[in-house]
């Protein structure tokens, strides 16, 4: 059978495609080298995080969240819309925070005091000078997802070929180790793989390997599965809120307040689903990354995100080390090698909040410049 088209990956990003246009009424088929997704999928925090991306791309991100919702009702999985709250410790964070909100408007960043932060991270001895709110940031559970997507799918007549590697990609045809099949177009998603496929397309971009420390601890009950935490370093390190004009100061604030997560390059976060609490994260990057977790960066993550949730005895469940693709130079690679081909991989931590907007970009044939 020749389908009108064939995704290549099973990642988030290429079953947003899938679900995309079998929802536009395409025949499609999705070849995956695994006989399940477990890669960058399902290794990461939930944590749609649309407001903190940049200007440029909001029409993206808000087609995205279009799209989150859309499959949440379609498929049925968890979809919280709780947004995202940011504690913030000090005046320079603060500035930033009120920077952003001006500069967005409060619908997508409300800024609150002490008391109203302390009681949405259930800590009552915070000690914050404020914080916000992102009410249009989206929590799902990212070990459920892509497995959830891919059982509704194959139900509704998508083909899934499993356990099968791709060797090429030209013109409508999709060489593996099973043989070739072709379709009318083909979406290839393949992360951080991409050198294996497109090596070329690879070199071109600086794609790379960003692993990260993540961990998952015992929830307490005063904090629901909905929960979402960004903190300071985050604040530095979205391209959104990193736009503000205190951000320079902010970063030079956190390099003399906290020296070892500036090391590591953090993003501290805090998320929450039914089986705990997903912490993280460092990032650390690499063609060929080595797979070992430095205790002091993951002793380190879990104290500052525990501090401030007033967790006093942590009890960790599970540790990993995530991985996704990344370059220096650019977020998206999305390229046309040919007229019947389209290579896409999301080249940054937001592949997840970013999948059914991009996924639908690259449907409709269309670019974002400066991505």
């Amino acid at each position: 059978m020749t389908h009108d088209l064939i995704v290549v990956g099973s990642g988030i990003l290429g079953l947003a495609t899938a679900y995309l246009a079998h929802k536009q009424g395409q025949t499609v088929h999705v070849i995956e080298a695994g006989d399940r997704p477990v890669e960058s999928s399902i290794q990461n925090f939930g944590h749609a995080c649309f407001t903190g991306q940049a200007d440029l791309i909001q029409p993206v991100a808000a087609r995205a969240r279009r799209g989150w919702l859309e499959a949440a009702h379609d498929v049925g999985f968890w979809a919280a819309e709780s947004g995202t709250w940011i504690p913030v410790m000090t005046d320079v964070e603060m500035q930033v925070l009120r920077e952003f909100s001006s500069h967005r408007g409060e619908d997508q960043a409300r800024l609150v005091g002490a008391a109203e932060i302390a009681d949405a991270l259930a800590n009552p001895g915070l000690g914050a000078v404020g914080g916000a709110h992102l009410p249009q940031d989206v929590r799902v559970n990212p070990r459920e997802v892509a497995p959830r997507i891919v059982e509704w799918l194959r139900g509704e007549g998508v083909d899934f070929t499993w356990n099968t590697q791709v060797t090429g990609i030209g013109d409508g045809v999709v060489e593996t180790v099973r043989g070739a099949f072709d379709a009318r177009y083909v979406v290839a998603c393949p992360g951080y793989k991409l050198m294996g496929l497109f090596p070329g397309l690879a070199e071109d971009h600086g794609v790379r390997v960003c692993t990260l420390a993540m961990s998952l601890i015992e929830r307490p009950s005063r904090l629901g599965p909905e929960f979402g935490m960004l903190t300071g370093t985050s604040l530095a390190r979205y391209a959104g809120f990193a736009a503000m004009e205190s951000v320079p100061e902010l970063r030079a604030e956190l390099a003399q307040r906290e020296p070892e997560l500036v090391a590591m390059i953090a993003n501290l976060m805090v998320t929450g689903i039914d089986a705990g609490l997903l912490i993280g994260d460092s990032h650390a990057y690499s063609l060929t990354p080595e797979p070992f977790i430095e205790e002091d960066v993951a002793s380190t993550l879990l104290d500052r995100a525990t501090s401030l949730l007033g967790i006093e005895a942590p009890r960790v469940k599970q540790r990993w080390l995530g991985r996704y693709s990344d370059s220096a130079t650019t977020n998206l690679v999305l390229e046309r090698p040919d007229e019947k081909t389209t290579v896409m991989v999301v080249t940054s931590g937001i592949g997840m909040t970013l999948s059914f907007g991009v996924a639908d970009l690259a449907l409709r044939g269309g670019s974002v410049e400066g991505f």
